[in-house]
């Protein structure tokens, strides 16, 4: 206890400095509010620092590398092809810094302070933060929790040595030769197809009977299709039972089938789920309420059950996505101003970064039939664009769902080429109530990928221009 520790006002407090937290303080900051950030670790947050612009990084540079060994039907032949792995690791890195230092600017052109330490909340309007040499109590009119999630450790599992979570496997030294991944999900795909790019043979174990099994099973069937071409072995059903480690080694033994199968690696990544930063924070003492997996309640403007209080991004349910935690910091910030925003999920884009990538926003066919929607679903290959075909990136499809009668979209989803990017025309939209007729009749440029999203529209109309 310091003595002496009087409370410091404070008008809008953001806990966590990620896209959710550095989003929500630099809109309030815009908005009028003068705001301070409570950080434990780094501006940025786990997204621009371990995880998707550092990820996304590697992936782009696997991808590159894979393409100067694999252009042959190009008339592209590439005898001495090297891969410079810690210069990779340090060009990812000068990204990461780029991007961090970039938030930081911002933070000072918009006066935004910035305490390092942990927070603890005490009441509605008071928390300390602890740091690695004081500790100071602070008082907040409204208070915005951005505190994020850290990954699942599970049994025989720890994070130690060769056995590594996803921020281990973003900062590795060297390319392994064999290489583990405990759990098929978005994170874990991402990371496989990755390291089987840059050189690695990887092994996936997934729990559930399919990896990427948030996604539909056409979409995932074609990213299966890669990662076989890749050399990736994937064994579904498997359940992960424990590990031995060697200085330079680790054994993975897993049992599928009721039969149990040992695969010895250079490291095993481990990628099971994330679980919400929400413990050991003094929720409870605030008065603020959380569901059985400890994620906040809030309402559709992000407000908590305290009304000055709100949560944003992997607190709070939803997918746990980076741009869905800065859309939800935006109206909270918002919300502070006394403005009437609220959420609209109508549709969310996700994307899932594998070297066949998979976009979706809004409904799948499967989900609006299950609200009562009454829906046809229309789809266009990769195959037939000659963008795709010049660039021999031809596997893939984008896929629409619209309402039968008016035309209505709901929803769409992309497996293949520029998956990440052709996704926002039809999220903006599905956001904006367009048709089909608006998509067919909207002039996209010739050649290009984004023709697929126009031709899928001809489908849907019932006039497939080219197939």
């Amino acid at each position: 206890m310091v003595v002496g520790d009087f409370a410091i006002d404070l008008d809008t407090v953001v806990i966590g400095a990620g896209p959710g937290g550095y989003v929500a303080a630099i809109h309030a900051a815009e908005l009028g509010q003068k705001v301070t950030v409570i950080e434990r670790e780094f501006i940025g947050g786990v997204c621009l620092n371990v995880g998707c612009i550092p990820s996304k990084a590697l992936i782009e540079a696997a991808h590159r590398y894979q393409h100067a060994m694999d252009s042959q039907d190009m008339g592209l032949r590439v005898t001495a092809a090297k891969l410079d792995f810690s210069k990779t690791q340090e060009w990812k890195q000068n990204v990461v810094s780029r991007l961090t230092g970039g938030v930081a600017s911002l933070f000072k052109k918009h006066q935004i302070d910035v305490i390092w330490g942990n927070a603890y909340l005490k009441d509605a309007h008071s928390l300390r933060v602890i740091g690695e040499d004081k500790a100071q109590t602070y008082t907040f009119n409204n208070l915005i929790i951005a505190a994020g999630s850290h990954p699942i450790e599970i049994p025989n599992f720890k994070f130690e040595g060769r056995v590594i979570d996803s921020t281990g496997a973003l900062s590795l030294t060297e390319v392994p030769k064999e290489l583990v991944v405990v759990g098929g999900g978005y994170i874990g795909s991402e990371l496989a197809s990755a390291y089987a790019n840059l050189g690695a043979h990887v092994t996936i174990l997934e729990g559930s009977n399919s990896i990427l099994a948030n996604y539909e099973k056409d979409l995932v069937k074609v990213v299966e299709h890669h990662f076989s071409k890749q050399g990736v072995d994937i064994y579904t059903e498997a359940m992960a039972k424990r590990t031995e480690q060697t200085a330079d080694k680790v054994e993975v033994t897993f049992e599928v089938k009721g039969e149990e199968k040992t695969i010895t690696a250079d490291y095993c990544i481990v990628s099971v789920g994330r679980r919400p930063n929400t413990q050991d924070m003094g929720l409870e003492q605030a008065g603020i309420k959380k569901d059985k997996r400890g994620l906040i309640e809030v309402d559709n403007q992000s407000r908590t059950s305290i009304a000055n209080i709100y949560a944003i991004g992997d607190v709070v349910a939803g997918f746990a996505l980076a741009h869905k935690a800065s859309y939800e910091g935006k109206v909270a910030a918002e919300a502070i101003s006394g403005k009437k925003t609220t959420v609209d999920y109508h549709a969310m884009p996700a994307v899932c970064y594998t070297d066949t990538s998979i976009a979706t926003t809004g409904l799948t066919f499967a989900a609006a039939k299950e609200q009562g929607l009454d829906v046809k679903k229309a789809q266009f290959p990769f195959a037939a664009n000659g963008r795709a075909i010049s660039m021999n990136e031809t596997n893939g499809f984008v896929r629409l769902v619209f309402l039968k009668d008016s035309k209505t979209l709901v929803g769409a989803q992309i497996v293949g080429v520029h998956a990440s990017d052709l996704i926002s025309e039809l999220t903006l939209a599905i956001e904006s109530g367009n048709t089909v007729d608006d998509v067919a009749l909207t002039i996209h440029p010739h050649p290009s990928v984004s023709e697929a999203v126009m031709d899928a529209a001809d489908v849907a109309l019932g006039f497939p221009t080219n197939i």
